[in-house]
């Protein structure tokens, strides 16, 4: 069986620990506060964060520096069969290409998988990998599998801040000024790694109840469904009682986001998350 090296960053959601265990490099995107900056999840608490989020008016995330790459491939390169290396979605970040560029600076030949996502999904999409990998995949076959389960994948967001999403340019102007007047909620979702609004509904509950029907709809391919929150812990408890009642033999996690997903979508922002399939 081949030794295999893998390259995420910080939006995977996993642990330390485990990464350790397991050669997952884990390279942190950067937190920006005015003129101060911080690793995620390195330098920066979850309590710090959020209070400084609700304080700061310049607040913004940004990726990893190329140098950080190049030196984690120079350092792996000759301890590993293969190396896989597989990041938040494209569309929304430049981390996966700045990867590549990096291991092509180092002389690393890489197998790229753009996750089309970040959070939960991406962490799945790592951990069954690992499964394949002790199975004796190689990893074009893990790339290959990867790439059926975010083919499969169900990933609904209910923001917080309209404000920032279209600061950062998933929500249009007109979108935010015709929400704020009508008091509208949206209803997002990722489709090919884009944030794209699914629905616009006039009350947050029934924002939440229209999440819970595309579950639903699911409900008899789908095993475990993440809910995912931005600060918001009251609220995700709320939804895994309402899963619980609506679909009682379902797995159910809690998840919070990462600090980046708060400062795009804003604290308060809830989301949820299942992978259709055997996989799931």
């Amino acid at each position: 069986m081949k030794k295999i090296a893998w390259v995420t960053d910080s939006t995977s959601t996993l642990d330390s620990a485990f990464a350790e265990q397991n050669h997952i490099y884990i390279v942190p995107l950067r937190i920006v506060f005015g003129e101060e900056c911080y690793r995620e999840t390195e330098e920066i608490s979850s309590d710090t964060f959020y209070e400084k989020l609700a304080t700061s008016s310049r607040a913004s995330s940004s990726q990893p520096p190329i140098g950080e790459f190049i030196e984690l491939y120079e350092s792996i390169k000759d301890q590993y069969d293969e190396i896989i290396t597989i990041h938040c979605s494209t569309a929304l970040s430049g981390t996966l290409h700045t990867s590549m560029q990096a291991a092509e600076m180092a002389g690393v030949t890489v197998t790229a998988i753009d996750s089309r996502a970040g959070a939960y999904p991406l962490r799945e999409m790592i951990m069954q990998g690992l499964e394949w990998q002790k199975q004796g995949c190689s990893a074009a076959e893990i790339k290959h599998r990867i790439e059926q389960m975010i083919d499969n994948m169900s990933f609904y967001l209910i923001p917080a801040s309209l404000q920032n999403l279209h600061r950062s340019g998933r929500v249009t102007g007109t979108q935010l000024i015709i929400s704020q007047l009508l008091k509208i909620h949206l209803l997002l979702r990722f489709e090919e790694g884009k944030v794209v609004v699914n629905e616009k509904i006039r009350t947050f509950k029934r924002t939440k109840e229209r999440m819970l029907e595309m579950l639903k709809k699911d409900m008899e391919k789908v095993k475990h469904v993440c809910i995912m929150h931005a600060n918001n812990h009251d609220e995700a408890h709320s939804i895994k009682q309402q899963i619980a009642e609506l679909l009682p033999r379902l797995r159910t996690e809690i998840m919070p986001f990462i600090p980046v997903v708060s400062i795009h979508a804003g604290a308060g922002t809830i989301g949820l998350c299942w992978i259709r399939g055997e996989n799931a």
